[in-house]
Protein backbone atom coordinates (compact mmCIF):
# COMPACT_ATOMS: atom_id res chain seq x y z
CA UNK A 1 0.00 0.00 0.00
CA UNK A 2 1.42 3.18 -1.31
CA UNK A 3 0.94 6.47 0.78
CA UNK A 4 -0.09 9.27 -1.65
CA UNK A 5 1.48 12.81 -1.37
CA UNK A 6 -1.42 15.14 -0.12
CA UNK A 7 -3.29 17.17 -2.35
CA UNK A 8 -1.96 20.84 -2.34
CA UNK A 9 -4.62 23.32 -0.61
CA UNK A 10 -4.91 26.15 -3.19
CA UNK A 11 -5.35 29.83 -1.77
CA UNK A 12 -9.12 31.66 -3.39
CA UNK A 13 -6.45 33.92 -4.81
CA UNK A 14 -4.54 31.79 -6.99
CA UNK A 15 -6.19 32.93 -10.16
CA UNK A 16 -5.77 36.47 -9.37
CA UNK A 17 -2.73 37.94 -11.48
CA UNK A 18 -3.09 40.89 -8.57
CA UNK A 19 -2.51 38.43 -5.70
CA UNK A 20 -0.52 35.73 -7.02
CA UNK A 21 2.96 37.45 -6.00
CA UNK A 22 1.34 38.27 -2.35
CA UNK A 23 -0.14 34.43 -1.80
CA UNK A 24 3.35 32.87 -3.49
CA UNK A 25 5.15 35.34 -1.07
CA UNK A 26 2.79 34.03 2.12
CA UNK A 27 2.97 30.63 1.40
CA UNK A 28 7.00 30.82 1.06
CA UNK A 29 7.12 32.32 4.84
CA UNK A 30 4.72 30.01 6.31
CA UNK A 31 7.01 27.57 7.47
CA UNK A 32 8.33 30.19 9.96
CA UNK A 33 4.80 30.66 11.73
CA UNK A 34 4.80 26.28 11.32
CA UNK A 35 8.11 26.42 13.23
CA UNK A 36 6.97 28.57 15.80
CA UNK A 37 3.96 26.98 16.67
CA UNK A 38 5.91 23.43 16.44
CA UNK A 39 8.14 24.92 18.58
CA UNK A 40 5.33 26.42 20.76
CA UNK A 41 3.72 23.10 21.45
CA UNK A 42 6.85 21.26 22.47
CA UNK A 43 7.00 23.21 25.17
CA UNK A 44 3.75 23.69 26.01
CA UNK A 45 3.41 27.37 25.61
CA UNK A 46 -0.34 27.70 25.44
CA UNK A 47 -0.85 31.32 25.48
CA UNK A 48 2.08 31.13 22.51
CA UNK A 49 0.25 28.71 20.92
CA UNK A 50 -3.09 30.71 21.14
CA UNK A 51 -0.84 33.93 20.12
CA UNK A 52 0.19 32.08 17.01
CA UNK A 53 -3.25 30.90 15.78
CA UNK A 54 -4.74 34.20 15.83
CA UNK A 55 -2.32 35.77 14.00
CA UNK A 56 -2.34 32.90 11.42
CA UNK A 57 -6.59 33.12 11.43
CA UNK A 58 -6.20 36.25 10.30
CA UNK A 59 -3.25 35.78 7.58
CA UNK A 60 -4.30 33.14 5.82
CA UNK A 61 -8.12 33.87 5.51
CA UNK A 62 -6.75 37.89 4.41
CA UNK A 63 -4.58 35.41 1.44
CA UNK A 64 -7.21 32.73 0.51
CA UNK A 65 -6.66 29.81 2.76
CA UNK A 66 -9.85 29.76 4.72
CA UNK A 67 -9.24 25.96 5.79
CA UNK A 68 -6.01 27.35 7.38
CA UNK A 69 -7.99 30.08 8.85
CA UNK A 70 -10.44 28.00 10.38
CA UNK A 71 -8.25 25.46 11.63
CA UNK A 72 -6.50 28.52 13.74
CA UNK A 73 -9.86 29.49 14.97
CA UNK A 74 -10.34 26.06 16.41
CA UNK A 75 -6.68 25.87 18.00
CA UNK A 76 -7.01 29.62 19.21
CA UNK A 77 -10.43 28.54 20.84
CA UNK A 78 -9.17 25.45 22.95
CA UNK A 79 -6.22 27.87 23.70
CA UNK A 80 -8.77 29.89 25.97
CA UNK A 81 -11.19 27.28 26.97
CA UNK A 82 -9.09 24.83 29.58
CA UNK A 83 -8.85 22.23 26.65
CA UNK A 84 -6.90 19.40 27.24
CA UNK A 85 -3.44 19.20 25.87
CA UNK A 86 -4.24 16.09 23.92
CA UNK A 87 -7.23 17.97 22.44
CA UNK A 88 -4.60 20.96 21.52
CA UNK A 89 -1.62 18.93 20.09
CA UNK A 90 -4.30 17.45 17.61
CA UNK A 91 -5.24 20.75 16.59
CA UNK A 92 -1.72 22.43 16.40
CA UNK A 93 -0.60 18.99 14.47
CA UNK A 94 -4.16 19.63 11.67
CA UNK A 95 -3.25 23.01 11.35
CA UNK A 96 0.60 22.29 10.89
CA UNK A 97 -0.77 20.22 8.21
CA UNK A 98 -2.97 22.11 6.47
CA UNK A 99 0.13 24.95 6.58
CA UNK A 100 2.47 22.54 5.00
CA UNK A 101 -0.30 21.59 2.03
CA UNK A 102 -0.99 25.45 1.17
CA UNK A 103 0.21 26.15 -2.54
CA UNK A 104 0.35 28.69 -5.04
CA UNK A 105 -0.64 26.40 -7.88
Amino acid sequence: MSLSKPQPLLSEFSDDPYMVDLVEEYVSNLHLRVDSLSQALEVAEIEELGFLAHQIKGSAGGYGFMPISDQASILESLTEHDSSMEEIRQATDDLVELCRRAAVK
